[in-house]
């Protein structure tokens, strides 16, 4: 019988250097002889990504925040459905780009969504789903938009007010104080090297406490 792949998702505000934690980490994992599979929120999939197209691309129409929030779900349960819990099946490890922490963090914490109301859609979609490990890579808030602003023109969240950004740091601190079983949070405003060795030793111990 195929054990289950464990389920790891990075989270964090613009510019904390999930992307390069991602492939750290997958790197890290593949050198222990862990089948990876890597991916992001929202997309993972053709149809998400359509979605995702639709959520960060800059509009003049305003955006109801139940649309943002429904279109997050919607992406998630394709992406989910279809090839995460696949994935974990077929004992690969996943690791996420973003999941649902961030829709907690972004929708609620940043855009004043109330929590029951993801809550609830995060039951219906997920079912008892949930990441086994969340690595939130953490920095202030200036910091991160420093470093999201050298990578090129901002999609619609990037173009969000600083304070929206606090607001969704603070949420994520929060949700990682109240469960510090599931979260790890490791300081991202240190250099990339001390940052990476981090990373790599939480994904070895996450790897060793399975043996």
């Amino acid at each position: 019988m195929i054990k289950r792949g464990q389920f790891i998702t990075f989270e964090g505000t613009e510019g904390v250097g999930k992307s390069t934690q991602l492939a750290n980490a997958a790197a890290t994992l593949e050198d222990l002889g862990v089948d990876v599979v890597v991916t992001r929120e929202p997309g993972g999939t053709p149809m998400a990504e359509a979605i995702r197209d639709l959520l960060l691309a800059p509009r003049d129409e305003p955006v109801n925040d139940l649309t943002e929030l429904l279109l997050m779900f919607a992406a998630r349960a394709q992406h989910l459905h279809t090839h995460i819990l696949p994935a974990l099946e077929r004992g690969q490890w996943v690791l996420c780009d973003r999941f649902t922490d961030a829709t907690f963090a972004y929708q609620g914490g940043g855009r004043g969504v109330p929590s029951e109301r993801i809550a609830l859609l995060e039951t219906l979609v997920q079912g008892e789903v949930r990441p086994d490990h969340i690595i939130l890579l953490d920095a202030p808030v200036e910091t991160g938009m420093k470093r999201a602003r050298q990578r090129g023109e901002l999609d619609r969240f990037e173009q969000e007010a600083i304070s929206f950004f606090q607001r969704i740091r603070n949420t994520y601190l929060a949700r990682a104080k109240a469960a510090p079983s599931r979260y790890s949070v490791v300081d991202a405003a240190r250099p990339l090297d001390q940052v990476s060795a981090s990373v790599k030793a939480l994904v070895c111990k996450f790897y060793s406490d399975l043996l």
